[in-house]
């Protein structure tokens, strides 16, 4: 349908159904779309801004630096802690 085709069916309308046509075009034109940069925050920003909110978290055994040593560390720990249940104690 082409803007003359239409044009020709809105001077068929009443004057109060010409405005109205006219107001609904207008205020199709106002409304503001929001780019997808400004519609969505990228999940990464939303993580950093989760953790800010968090603050500093306390670390077990945060002497131990590799990685590697410091699960080590932690299973000897829960071993430890669930020994007795394993060995019937508890």
């Amino acid at each position: 349908m082409t803007v003359l085709e239409i044009m020709k069916q809105a001077e068929a309308l009443s004057p109060q159904e010409r405005k109205e046509l006219v107001k609904l075009l207008v205020d199709s034109l106002e409304v503001v779309h929001p780019s997808p940069a400004q519609a969505q925050e990228h999940w990464g920003q939303s993580l950093l801004r989760l953790l800010e909110e968090l603050g500093p978290i306390e670390m077990a055994n945060p002497e131990i630096v590799d990685p590697v040593e410091w699960v080590r560390e932690q299973r000897r720990q829960d071993a430890e802690r669930l020994r007795p249940y394993w060995d019937g104690e508890k």
